[in-house]
């Protein structure tokens, strides 16, 4: 397996992990459980950081510039409501 593939498996996994502290975050019932969940959401967050920048310096991850009809389009709309 190439080092790419290794690294798009891990990128996804880690937003899955991600997800998952994010919900336990917003779940919890204790102040404890909260703040455990919260702080293992903010490690995994700079964990996927780094991956996507490695990625990204790569070349490995490429991202589309939106248009800037699409983006004022979008602003129009949440600003109306």
């Amino acid at each position: 397996m190439e080092d790419k593939d290794l690294m798009e498996k891990e990128l996804l996994i880690i937003k899955g992990v991600c997800d998952l502290y994010l919900h336990g975050t917003i779940e919890s019932s204790t102040a404890e459980v909260h703040t455990a969940f919260k702080d293992a959401l903010n490690v995994s967050l700079d964990i996927q950081n780094k991956i996507y920048n490695l990625m990204a310096e790569k070349g490995w991850y490429k991202m589309e510039n939106a248009e800037q009809q699409k983006i004022d389009a979008a602003k129009q709309k949440f600003a109306n409501q």
